[in-house]
């Protein structure tokens, strides 16, 4: 059953009631460095970044997206009530992780949203639109989601999709420092059936 809160444009965006995933500009950078030189946004990855990096990441995000015609999409509030209306906020997507680990290769869907846009459930509005992308769209199996094992606030959003995570999935993570507080990941899957059934049920 196709998700009504998600669609895919002719060329490629997502969209839901509120939000726009889409494809990178140059005048996202600045925001997209402000973002992660935020310690809070950063406090699960093993450093902030600084503008240099920040936007070679952008440019490697967006020419993944270009590749494939799926990605890590720019996040837009499209949404007149908010004061956030027309912002960039970040990116939700897809990525395939093929690091050295019990579970990959793998789809991961992932988020990383500026410290105003929490609390609004952007998150996992964006989420539901890339699972509903992936699974439809894309025909991939499985969607997997992964964190640092404190990062409560990113599992409630995991949870919140329908994704539900093994202890012994459990695993560190092999790009953070091995003596890091964060190098231990929990792993959240979301297989293709448990996502239909959970989505024929959804209002």
């Amino acid at each position: 059953m196709v998700d009504a809160a998600a669609s895919t444009t002719s060329w490629g965006m997502l969209t839901t009631d509120r939000l726009l995933l889409r494809d990178w500009t140059t005048d996202d950078l600045a925001p997209f460095a402000d973002l992660n030189a935020d310690p809070d946004v950063m406090r699960y990855f093993p450093a902030p970044l600084d503008r240099a990096a920040s936007d070679a990441l952008a440019r490697r995000i967006r020419d993944r997206l270009t590749r494939s015609g799926w990605g890590l999409w720019a996040v837009e509030v499209a949404d007149p009530g908010s004061e956030l209306d027309g912002e960039f906020i970040g990116f939700t997507g897809l990525i395939r992780q093929d690091f050295a680990a019990h579970f990959t290769p793998a789809i991961e869907v992932g988020w990383r949203l500026r410290r105003a846009a929490w609390g609004h459930g952007y998150a996992t509005e964006a989420a539901r639109a890339v699972l509903h992308h992936g699974f439809v769209d894309r025909g991939f199996d499985e969607i997997v989601s992964m964190t640092a094992r404190g990062n409560a606030r990113s599992r409630a959003v995991m949870e919140r999709l329908g994704m539900t995570r093994d202890p012994a999935d459990d695993f560190d993570h092999p790009s953070v420092p091995a003596d890091s507080d964060l190098v231990r990941h929990v792993l959240y899957r979301l297989p293709r059936p448990t996502w239909q059934a959970a989505a024929v049920a959804r209002p």
